[in-house]
């Protein structure tokens, strides 16, 4: 395992949701790694940077809007300078609104673009910027970002979100082109998870009874597991255990990859 990470979690909330994101950066933590948290909300992200410190792993926190530029330029100074580098990037964060196509808002299909398309590709241009060769860390490093099974199938009520996703499984593949053809010793993943109950696939459920495509929130997660060759809804330890093995030596010769982590409802 690579000693150094950066786990950026949400903002707002996101597709793992909070629980998903800690639960990433704790798995990374037992795996060897230092930690720095980076989050729009301070609460949390500071609450699991402590919990973290108190297993003897150098953590902090970082304030982060994934929208700014400077934010993301700022996040990884501080993680440089608090670990000592840096050589992973967790790129989590993501937000979902659930709208029939008929009914989306400008307003809300933009918010999703800019955190979820935006937010993904600066966390990627810094953190190439500081891993390749002459970068500030300068040591090659790994990339995992969160994508969605929502990148592989059709699910009413969420094609901004879904195309969201697909687009960052789109840069993810061209980031691992380019970090590899210009050598920066980079390798670039994504996961693909399947839905989770947390807070925000929780919502999600609770959005689909509303716009009319499920009698309850039973029957809407029904449905998901139905559509699930495993028979059940993922954990977020799933997610983590993935986020880990891309990240580690065992995958080091994988990059370019949409990992899913679905239980199989995207095949």
């Amino acid at each position: 395992m690579t000693p150094f990470c950066l786990a950026f979690r949400s903002l707002w909330s996101n597709n793992l949701g909070v629980e998903g994101g800690k639960a990433i950066a704790q798995a990374l933590a037992r795996a060897g790694a230092s930690v720095m948290i980076a989050d729009i909300l301070e609460e949390p992200g500071k609450a699991t940077a402590a919990e973290i410190a108190k297993t003897g792993v150098k953590t902090d926190f970082a304030k982060l809007d994934v929208r700014d530029d400077e934010q993301w330029a700022a996040a990884v100074a501080a993680t440089i300078s608090t670990l000592g580098g840096y050589d992973i990037l967790i790129n989590n964060a993501g937000i979902e609104i659930t709208s029939l196509i008929a009914e989306i808002k400008a307003e809300d299909a933009r918010r999703m673009c800019d955190v979820n398309i935006v937010g993904t590709v600066l966390g990627m241009k810094h953190a190439f910027r500081a891993m390749r060769p002459g970068g500030a860390a300068g040591k090659g490093g790994a990339v995992v970002n969160i994508a969605s099974v929502a990148a592989t199938i059709a699910f009413p009520s969420i094609a901004v979100y879904s195309g969201t996703k697909s687009a960052v499984d789109r840069m993810t593949r061209v980031g691992a082109m380019e970090a590899g053809k210009l050598g920066y010793g980079v390798r670039v993943n994504c996961i693909y998870p399947g839905l989770i109950p947390t807070d925000m696939g929780l919502q999600l459920a609770n959005d689909i009874v509303k716009i009319g495509l499920a009698p309850d929130v039973n029957a809407a997660v029904g449905s998901v597991v139905e559509q699930t060759p495993l028979g059940k809804l993922a954990e977020v330890s799933d997610i983590a255990d993935a986020a880990v093995f891309l990240c580690s030596n065992d995958a080091r010769f994988i990059t370019g990859v949409g990992l899913p982590v679905d239980g199989g409802m995207g095949m």
